[in-house]
């Protein structure tokens, strides 16, 4: 790290400074609950702190059907009517420090039974160091440190050399969409971090996803057999879904074939999240429909995926071939994975910024989740580091993140900036 080491406590101390007020702002917005097709006014609260900053404001509904040309999209799986992006862009005076993306995404998952948690999911608590709600940790705490990294950098004096753009997406949690719309859109740089909850890791590799629908026909009937025993729809659902089973061990059984996930215990992860089938409960029923998540190696083609995972189901229903044979929708996430090649600049200024901030060596690892990267740095050929704080619970009940993780993080992505941007360093504005 070029900076020197007044400049470095400079802004660590600020960072400091500032974090009983990060927190009140990553609590604000947590408090709104940006599920999907709900995030609008949690954009609106990011173009204000935007705004507040002094940045360009760019809000703009998705276009889907822009979306729909470009190889990355994958298949709407929801209205777009409040699938607004944001993002707010400083300009360098001089184009002399290199350009930066810091990106993160304001979608949230559902709560689950919001009764089992210990507090309501949208009114944030702090308890024991950790702050709790949901999206607490992914990602919210993200966006607010990168926005909190750039304000400690200029409280220690420094002017950012390079241009920046602070994105805020949607449709992380389900497509991508949100960051490849920001990516047609014209956003670009020399380099990208993502602050996903990654326990202070740098991501290596994450995984490719596929979401399906697979609808499968029974034969109704009534259930006391009295004309026919007919064939139950769930029933065959189920004996699908234990097949996928199986394709899913068989894939993981070739973890020796993948670098970056040979060592993991179980790095394929088939999750049946979604069941639904029958209308009567005296009928046998005569539909049922599962919803899956399917992840696949980086390495693979998702047609790949895709002819395993139909030919795997094809297997089960050729046992009933008198049956239309299962209809298969491809909704939501369609993504290959994405594998941060080492050695990069960008890696290493992250590298030196974590180790000047946190003081031991940065760690990589391989996720079995997939994140944004991918659309970056595939399609957009942006290095893309993604790096973030400890969560516990994402997705699940109790969702928390550790805000002594949060505050060694914020001080390194402002440590990032002011190295990888550049600076003048006169005085604070």
């Amino acid at each position: 790290m070029k900076l020197n080491a007044d400049l470095a406590q400079r802004i660590t101390a600020a960072v400091d400074a500032q974090f009983d007020a990060q927190i009140e702002f990553t609590k604000a917005l947590v408090r709104l609950p940006s599920l999907r097709e709900r995030e609008a006014s949690a954009q609106d609260f990011m173009a204000e702190a935007f705004r507040e900053r002094s940045l360009e404001i760019d809000r703009w509904k998705i276009d889907v059907e822009e979306l729909k040309r470009h190889p990355g999209a994958s298949p709407v799986a929801s209205p777009y009517a409040e699938a607004f992006n944001v993002v707010g862009t400083y300009r360098a005076d001089s184009n002399e420090g290199r350009s930066l993306i810091l990106n993160g995404h304001i979608d949230v998952v559902p709560t689950g039974p919001e009764e089992r948690w210990r507090t309501p999911p949208f009114q944030p608590s702090v308890r024991e160091g950790r702050l709790y709600g949901r999206g607490a940790g992914d990602m919210k705490a993200g966006l607010a440190a990168n926005l909190f990294a750039y304000d400690a950098v200029r409280a220690a004096g420094v002017r950012p050399k390079g241009r920046i753009h602070f994105q805020s997406v949607v449709e992380e949690e389900c497509t991508g969409n949100g960051a490849l719309a920001c990516l047609l859109r014209g956003y670009t740089a020399d380099a990208a971090i993502i602050p996903e909850p990654v326990d202070e890791h740098l991501l290596r590799a994450n995984m490719g996803l596929l979401w399906f629908k697979a609808s499968v026909a029974g034969d109704p009937a009534h259930a006391s057999g009295a004309y026919s025993a007919g064939l139950n729809a769930i029933k065959r659902a189920w004996k699908i879904w234990q097949r996928l089973e199986a394709l899913e061990a068989q894939w993981n059984a070739d973890r020796g074939a993948h670098p970056h996930y040979a060592d993991h215990p179980h790095p394929i992860r088939f999750n049946l999240g979604k069941i639904k089938g029958g209308e009567w409960v005296s009928s046998v029923p005569a539909e049922c429909t599962i919803e899956v998540r399917a992840g696949l190696y980086p390495e693979w083609t998702i047609e790949r995926g895709k002819a395993e995972i139909e030919a795997a189901i094809a297997e089960v229903a050729a046992e009933d071939a008198h049956l239309p044979a299962p209809a298969i929708c491809y909704h939501g996430f369609h993504n290959g994975g994405y594998v941060l090649e080492p050695g990069s600049p960008a890696e290493l200024a992250l590298q030196a910024a974590h180790e000047a901030a946190c003081g031991e060596t940065l760690q990589a690892l391989a996720s079995t989740a997939s994140t944004d990267a991918r659309i970056l740095g595939v399609f957009g050929k942006i290095p893309s580091l993604v790096y973030g704080p400890t969560c516990v619970g994402a997705h699940g009940i109790d969702e928390y993140v550790e805000l002594e993780s949060v505050r060694r993080i914020t001080k390194t992505i402002a440590l990032f900036i002011a190295d990888w941007c550049g600076g003048d360093s006169s005085g604070a504005s």
